[in-house]
């Protein structure tokens, strides 16, 4: 089966795929599939913006499309970053930065205040433009400082045990993450339905 993913972000890309091609279902972005455009992430929750990404490329393309919209709730903040993760240090912030000012933020907050998780809604347009949603999270805490080299957005300061996201392998973050246990709900929906 195939699926347009309703994105342009390369790792994100690279993560679904590896994640839902175990399952048969080859993962296409956007852009490759002639949805060359960008949609404005306003909505106030993790669905909602994954409503509008979803339904924006399926309006384009009338076939199934998958969109994602994730983020980090960090306690000791009140649950920011959450819909702003990516925006949380500035528009064009890199992930470096971003995790530089959450760790900035963080700074003096003891080690059993620093819990967090990562957040994932997945939204799902059928072919026939039926419309179901997939969320999934990851529990964990905020270190105080970067430690890894793979992953992207917030995996460096995020842990899991004793190590962070970014520490871990691609397997092994895939088996904990946000992203890969919402798409293990979308996996069996699909599943039941056959």
């Amino acid at each position: 089966m195939k699926v347009i993913l309703a994105s342009n972000n390369k790792n994100k890309i690279r993560e679904m795929q590896q994640i839902l091609a175990p399952f048969g279902m080859e993962v296409v972005s956007q852009r490759e599939a002639g949805a060359d455009f960008e949609v404005e992430e306003n909505g106030a929750t993790f669905a909602e913006n994954a409503e509008l990404k979803a339904k924006a490329v399926y309006e384009r393309l009338h076939c199934a499309v998958i969109a994602d919209d994730s983020g980090l709730a960090v306690d000791a903040l009140g649950g920011a970053p959450g819909v702003y993760s990516h925006r949380y240090a500035g528009e064009h912030a890199t992930d470096e930065e971003r995790c530089r000012k959450l760790l900035h933020e963080l700074e003096g907050v003891p080690a059993e205040q620093r819990t967090a998780r990562f957040l994932c809604a997945i939204c799902y347009f059928e072919e026939n433009g039926e419309k179901h949603f997939f969320t999934g999270s990851c529990e964990g805490v905020i270190g105080t400082e970067a430690s890894g080299e793979n992953g992207f957005g917030y995996d460096p300061v995020f842990y899991s045990g004793d190590k962070s996201l970014a520490e871990m392998t691609d397997d092994e973050k895939n088996q904990i993450s946000h992203r890969g246990n919402a798409l293990r709900l979308f996996q069996e929906y699909l599943k039941e339905r056959k």
